[in-house]
């Protein structure tokens, strides 16, 4: 049974993942602009986001 609107809940949790997937975003570009990145840090946030978006993905 599909519901028509979204959930206050949901919608919330939507937002905050959001939010997490910009931040983490920031800190990619920051850590990329950075003299010498960091590789490994560099995949650990591309993973963080890639999770964030498929959570998103199944809301």
């Amino acid at each position: 049974m599909a519901a028509t609107k979204e959930s206050p809940m949901v919608s919330s949790h939507a937002s905050a993942l959001q939010s997490k997937h910009a931040g983490l975003e920031n800190r990619l570009r920051e850590e990329m602009n950075r003299p010498s990145p960091d590789a490994a840090a560099i995949q650990a946030i591309k993973r963080q986001k890639l999770r964030i978006k498929e959570e998103l993905a199944e809301i």
